[in-house]
């Protein structure tokens, strides 16, 4: 036996001696190959192999140490802030990375958007912008903004982010600002948003010919201090209201809300319905009422929110470089002339059309099924509205176009097209070579001196858990007898 012990574990006969810098080098060769390693893991893992009971801070702090010595400490990845950004332009040309600091040389605000993804929103999506916020729960915290598009095939298409110290009326400008100088302002671009967060009055600043329009996630979140049951059908009947394509129907939809309930009929009118129903809506929103494209940047920070900075940065930037490829070869076996979203659903009212009676007029055609439409196919449009808000032909210009020998085909929107999304994903980004080692410092053009901003992640454990959303309830129990809300003819109590 030898009683000279030559490892690290040696030192440490329980958990009081357990210092976090022997627990970080422990773990530091596992945590490299699992970056997600949970402090509890980590606790369960020593106590097993050494016999050593750790609380749960000696176990977060250890980690920290261990990460801090594989990834570099988030004070330099600031440092290196200036130099990441050139290097990053330098790579993908045509891309932005701009930041700003405060008068202190704090770290404030950084904006990346890259050529890819620039060039895929302007020729290949539709003009129309998700606008979200998500927590950023490192060691300095801070906020991610992200503009993220809708592709042809109604998937998430990202378009620009932000990393920014608060989320504030000022950040939310700043950020609009540099969006507007990046992408094309050719385009009346639509905004789905939240009604506060300062986007309302920046919105209508930076983009005086854009449309915005609210979140209905956001709005229903108003809905307070009611039970749970009415709350569901407030709900459920705003919804309706708000899809609505026609006046008559918002009309109707908003006198069931005011029978469930006055109060909530009186604020929902004080909004202004032209930015929240499609009845009144003058932007093209393409019946998308949600704001919850933000979900992709949120689950990418999820696994990421740890790093610090510019590994952050590279790590989302690493995300998009493989949704745009990976998109890229699915497409290019695609046969369809739409995309396949597009094209189920041109199918499914395709399927609707045989069942209408086309009879024609000067100029136009009158549609006949549960109710008269009257369609001008050369003009795109039909009375019932859905063509012109989803972008697709309804079931009655199908119709029409059946009857004159047309192919609805081309009376869709250019950007369901397979083409079209193809040119959403035809450009790629390049990889940052060596962004986790340290970065040389000889460039002439960076001066500018980062330092972390003087915000710091409270003690304890992050909490990483993002607000649920409304539950979305677009049909609701109304009795046939006596047409109140909640029940059905057999629990009908008129009935007994």
């Amino acid at each position: 036996m030898n009683p000279t012990h030559t490892c690290e574990g040696s030192v440490v006969t329980s958990g009081y001696q357990a210092t976090t810098s022997w627990v970080a080098s422990i773990i530091k060769e596992k945590l490299r190959e699992f970056p997600n390693y949970k402090p509890k893991d980590i606790a369960e893992d020593l106590k097993r192999d050494y016999g050593i009971e750790l609380k749960y801070a000696q176990a977060w702090r250890g980690k920290e140490i261990a990460r801090e010595q594989l990834q570099g400490s988030y004070e330099e990845a600031y440092s290196q802030l200036p130099l990441f950004c050139e290097k990053l332009m330098e790579i993908n040309p045509g891309s932005i990375a701009t930041f700003s600091t405060k008068e202190d040389s704090s770290f404030h605000r950084l904006f990346v958007s890259f050529h890819a993804s620039l060039c895929g929103f302007n020729a290949g999506c539709r003009p129309l912008l998700f606008l979200d916020s998500t927590p950023l729960n490192s060691k300095y915290q801070g906020m991610l903004l992200a503009a993220t598009a809708a592709d042809g095939n109604d998937d998430v298409f990202p378009v620009a982010f932000a990393i920014v110290d608060a989320e504030t009326d000022e950040n939310w400008h700043w950020f609009l600002t540099q969006l507007k100088s990046a992408v094309s302002t050719s385009r009346s671009i639509t905004f789905v948003a939240d009604i506060n967060k300062g986007l309302r009055e920046s919105i209508a600043d930076v983009f005086d010919n854009g449309y915005h329009g609210y979140c209905l996630r956001y709005l229903t979140e108003n809905f307070k201090k009611v039970s749970h049951e009415v709350k569901r059908l407030l709900i459920a009947e705003f919804y309706v209201a708000a899809y609505a394509p026609r006046l008559e129907g918002f009309q109707r939809s908003m006198e069931g809300l005011k029978s469930i309930s006055p109060e909530a009929y009186n604020w929902v009118l004080e909004i202004k319905p032209e930015h929240w129903a499609n009845a009144y809506f003058g932007g093209a929103r393409y019946n998308h009422m949600t704001s919850n494209f933000g979900e992709l940047f949120y689950s990418w920070v999820s696994e990421a929110h740890e790093l610090p900075i510019t590994q952050l940065v590279d790590a989302i930037r690493a995300k998009i470089m493989d949704l745009i490829y990976t998109r890229r070869v699915e497409c290019s076996q695609w046969l369809t002339r739409l995309t396949p979203c597009m094209e189920e659903k041109l199918q499914k009212e395709s399927l609707k059309a045989r069942s209408l009676d086309v009879r024609f007029l000067p100029g136009r055609a009158e549609v006949r099924g549960d109710s008269i439409y009257i369609v001008d196919i050369d003009r795109w449009d039909c009375s019932c509205r859905e063509w012109h808000i989803t972008g697709l032909p309804c079931s009655h210009a199908i119709a029409v176009c059946d009857c004159i020998g047309r192919s609805p085909y081309d009376y869709c929107s250019r950007y369901f097209t397979t083409d079209c999304y193809r040119l959403a994903y035809s450009e790629s980004i390049s990889p940052l070579p060596s962004v986790d080692g340290p970065m040389e410092k000889d460039s002439p053009q960076v001066t500018v001196k980062v330092t972390p901003p003087p915000t710091r992640r409270a003690p304890g454990r992050p909490k990483m858990k993002r607000a649920c959303p409304q539950v979305v309830i677009k049909r609701q129990l109304q009795c046939s007898k006596c047409k109140c809300l909640g029940h059905n003819k057999t629990t009908c109590k008129e009935s007994s």
